[in-house]
């Protein structure tokens, strides 16, 4: 074992390096000055400040403030003088354990990725579904009444208080079976001929104006309001705000700083995570709002013929559907709703009797003659 080096010293208080020759004994370092004068430096009371990576040279201090140093280029230097040592000097770094460091590192990685994954597909759902319910309603509110300035700007609302009226029969009709709850569900007709519609948080429900013409029953429209009505009374919005942020505070635990590929793979990991929990809102909407229907005393055979004419539109490749864009399979959703939905009721509810239907879904015919006033049909409880 090489037991002599050659390296530099430097007494703390100028900036010269002087030549020397150190020894390896088994309790000091010993420093043989050029001009003959030794030093002796015991291992405890050594401090190294640089040489834990490789290429990197070794420096080790000595003493109080401002400190002797010693300098070697050599990184094999460390690991001879773990072994000239009697005792292990653990507090200077060993080069043979970086290896062992690095493996360690890889296996702990690898050990997380798991846990990351639950968090995305167990921790963080689970967490926004227990703390959307503490979230105060006016929050919820306040939210969803600036969301709803954005996305239905007052001079696309289609307002005519007549067909409104009987639009808000067939929510007040959903609402009325959750006498219960605290949201005062509120709908908006947009002017716009995408087929559509949305849910805020604290209640109010958007449906484009494609969307109110491609139902060919109030029956059907009621289908499409039962489902938006489940997202407000699951707080599913609420539960979205709360898993994006826990997301963002995993990204920042794990990585420390979202930054160049590590941040491009982690946030499509994200988006996702996010469609996830997206589509399980949806499956959840469509089971509890066909539950809806039937406390309603509505047929759910509307809700599933809707869907079937949405699934007819994708696959004749027409103007997609922006309302399945998000959603489960088509086919799979009809399917699982037609189990749901069982034996149709003997006395299923006629909605709207007596209306022409075709003069409702003109609702936003006249909107450039009305006056700009928020229109909101209200299904108070």
């Amino acid at each position: 074992m090489q037991r002599l080096w050659q390296g530099f010293y430097l007494d703390g208080r100028t900036a010269t390096r002087h030549s020397i020759t150190i020894q390896l004994t088994a309790a000091a370092l010993h420093i043989q000055m050029a001009d003959g004068r030794p030093i002796a430096w015991p291992y405890a009371r050594i401090r190294q400040t640089q040489g834990s990576y490789h290429g990197e040279e070794v420096r080790l201090e000595y003493g109080t403030q401002p400190a002797q140093c010693v300098v070697v280029q050599d990184e094999g230097f460390l690991s001879a003088l773990q072994d000239a040592a009697v005792s292990k000097v653990r507090h200077l770094h060993d080069p043979r354990r970086r290896t062992l460091r690095v493996r360690l590192t890889v296996v702990a990685a690898l050990a997380l990725v798991p846990v990351i994954a639950g968090m995305y597909l167990w921790g963080i759902p689970a967490a926004a579904r227990l703390l959307a319910p503490l979230v105060p309603l006016s929050w919820e509110e306040r939210l969803g009444d600036s969301v709803f300035e954005h996305v239905a700007p007052a001079d696309l609302r289609c307002l005519d208080s007549r067909r409104s009226a009987a639009l808000e029969q067939i929510l007040s009709r959903l609402a009325a079976a959750v006498p219960d709850s605290p949201y005062r569900p509120r709908l908006t007709v947009i002017d716009q001929p995408v087929i559509n519609a949305f849910a805020l948080p604290g209640g109010r429900i958007v449906i484009l104006r494609g969307l109110l013409e491609a139902a060919d029953t109030p029956e059907q429209l009621a289908g499409v309001l039962a489902h938006e009505v489940q997202h407000v009374y699951k707080r599913h919005s609420t539960r979205g705000v709360i898993e994006q942020g826990s997301t963002s505070l995993l990204i920042a635990a794990v990585t420390g700083d979202v930054t160049g590929a590590l941040a491009s793979g982690i946030e499509g990991a994200r988006t996702l995570g996010m469609l996830r929990y997206s589509r399980l809102h949806e499956e959840e909407a469509d089971r509890e709002g066909l539950r809806l229907l039937q406390a309603s005393g509505i047929d759910p055979a509307g809700m599933i013929a809707f869907y079937r004419t949405m699934e007819e539109k994708q696959s004749r490749h027409m103007d997609a559907p922006s309302y399945l864009s998000t959603h489960p399979d088509t086919g799979d959703r009809i399917a699982n709703l037609t189990v749901l939905a069982g034996q149709p009721p003997m006395h299923p509810v006629v909605l709207l009797p007596g209306e022409d239907w075709k003069d409702i879904q003109s609702i936003c015919k006249d909107r450039a003659a009305s006056p700009a006033r928020g229109n909101e049909t209200d299904a108070s409880h």
